[in-house]
């Protein structure tokens, strides 16, 4: 069957399929991206759902709701629901969507093989959320699963490995599908260097995921035969070494964190040029900068592992090179700011999305550097503070991506506008909840309060109490976003073919190199 047939006939030998089959068994890029989109949205409150009972607990001290294993429990699952169930999904569903249009293909190139990677990933949260109801309860290991702790909960481990290996094979298969679509699919004339940066940086994150999935499979296959079939991969009693596992995990642990930042790099470097009028800042500079990232992100693992007594030199090794990695990011930084400088900007949701994102991931940014410090993140490393960091690289930075495209791109999807007014409001209030959240686990992070634990000292009691106030105005503010997703579904104002006004052209593709200006005058496109 063609590819471009693939669009229109979503069943070889019946026609196009009707009604609920035509989502089972469609093959066209745009309704597999729209499952993954919906997927997503579904886990994140799942997800959520888990965080506010984390915070339920630690909003006094003391243990109040739930027992401290299910505690370790939902700490486990929500960081894998949040990652493999929430922020990867929407990511490879923004793909879908988008890169075949970007490049000017029919769809992707592997059609059937895209409905697979999708109908994997119900099945395999179903299996990761069902070990919640096992003997045993869930994983209690930290979503890490560090061995010799992972090891010690029930029968339902065997199930959550099982879960792990199926995301990974459906991100494995995704990513084969984007690889070949941006190498086989463009448009004649269009290089690899007037791809649109969105393209860019999916191109860079497929090709990590290919190299560091395997490396988590074989990480838990390992525990998995430690557990039950008597192998000492990790057990120092059979002459094991429990941070090996540490090692291997975190090979893959890092370039994960830049799978999940890198297709945000892209959205921003599309939103951010439309509202601003101007083409993006850098083009050239940008990609070599997600390549120095992608290539850096390999080879800084053990900075997650400072405290495990490593020789020196392997500390300052780990230490230089984890600040180098800030270098890259700090050019795609000041990019995005000179993309704004002097350009006629409008803020509506998505650029107010975007610079959301560009502040607060910066302050991720700068605590991740304080953590790259050996000396100081001995004193940091478990406590709150890495918390602080990571969420605000992960909500503002990921999640605030999302939402940005997710408003940007609604009127190409649905041929209707959203409620302008409620978007705005969804990012104020979003916002101002998101910092009342994770900004305190700043201070009690450095005053020395550990994470992962039920119970705490009362002089921590204070910040956690406002923290946990954020985190329910955080999940209760996201509601607005479904309603205005399902408004802007259902009808509304007919989106026009300049979507955005006076960003005509600029929507799509930018062009490389920029054309030459002196800022004094508008560039000639625009003038």
């Amino acid at each position: 069957m063609s590819t471009a047939a693939a669009g229109h006939h979503d069943h070889d030998d019946h026609g196009p399929a009707k009604g609920w089959t035509r989502w089972l068994y469609t093959t066209n890029h745009k309704d597999i991206g729209t499952l993954y989109l919906l997927f997503s949205l579904v886990m994140f409150f799942i997800g959520g759902g888990m965080a506010l009972i984390i915070r339920a607990e630690l909003f006094q001290p003391g243990l109040q709701l739930v027992d401290p294993l299910f505690f370790n429990s939902m700490t486990t699952m929500h960081a894998l629901v949040m990652i493999f169930g929430v922020v990867m999904p929407a990511f490879v569903g923004l793909a879908n969507w988008m890169i075949p249009m970007m490049i000017g293909g029919p769809d992707m190139a592997l059609p059937r093989l895209n409905n697979w990677s999708f109908w994997i990933m119900p099945f395999a949260f179903l299996l990761l959320l069902s070990t919640l109801f096992m003997e045993g309860g869930g994983p209690a290991g930290g979503w890490t699963l560090y061995a010799p702790l992972s090891l010690q909960g029930g029968d339902s481990f065997a199930f959550v490995i099982f879960s792990i290996h199926f995301m990974g094979i459906s991100s494995v298969m995704g990513s084969i599908n984007i690889v070949a679509t941006i190498f086989n699919m463009r448009a004649p004339g269009m290089t690899l260097m007037q791809m649109p940066l969105f393209v860019w940086t999916w191109l860079i994150t497929a090709y990590l995921l290919i190299a560091v999935i395997p490396v988590l499979a074989g990480a838990v296959t390992m525990l998995l035969t430690d557990r039950f079939f008597g192998t000492s991969f990790f057990n120092a009693a059979g002459g094991g070494d429990p941070v090996m596992y540490q090692h291997i995990f975190w090979f893959f642990g890092h370039p994960e964190v830049y799978i999940l930042i890198l297709p945000a790099f892209g959205i921003i470097s599309s939103i951010i040029p439309t509202f601003a009028r101007k083409p993006l800042f850098g083009y050239a500079s940008m990609v070599y900068a997600t390549g120095s990232i992608a290539f850096l992100s390999f080879i800084v693992w053990a900075h997650h592992m400072f405290t495990v007594g490593m020789p020196l030199a392997g500390e300052m090794f780990f230490m230089f090179a984890t600040m180098m990695i800030s270098v890259p990011t700090g050019v795609k930084v000041f990019n995005w700011i000179a993309t704004m400088w002097r350009g006629s900007m409008t803020f509506e949701t998505p650029m107010l999305f975007a610079i959301g994102f560009l502040v607060m991931f910066t302050i991720g940014g700068l605590s991740g550097l304080m953590l790259a410090i050996t000396p100081a993140d001995i004193q940091y490393h478990d406590t709150y503070f890495v918390v602080a960091h990571f969420h605000y690289v992960l909500v503002p930075g990921a999640i605030y991506s999302i939402m940005a495209a997710t408003y940007y791109w609604l009127p190409k999807w649905t041929g209707n506008m959203y409620d302008e007014k409620w978007g705005k409001i969804h990012f104020w209030v979003s916002t101002v909840f998101l910092n009342v959240l994770f900004f305190p686990m700043h201070f009690v992070g450095l005053a020395g309060m550990p994470r992962r634990i039920p119970d705490y000292s009362l002089q921590f009691a204070d910040w956690n109490a406002v923290a946990s106030i954020g985190a329910f105005g955080f999940g209760f503010s996201q509601l607005i976003f479904v309603y205005v997703i399902f408004k802007c579904i259902k009808g509304g104002e007919k989106a026009t073919s300049e979507v955005w006004e006076g960003a005509d052209g600029l929507e799509w593709t930018v062009p490389s190199p920029a054309p030459y200006h002196t800022f004094e005058k508008p560039p000639a496109q625009f003038s």
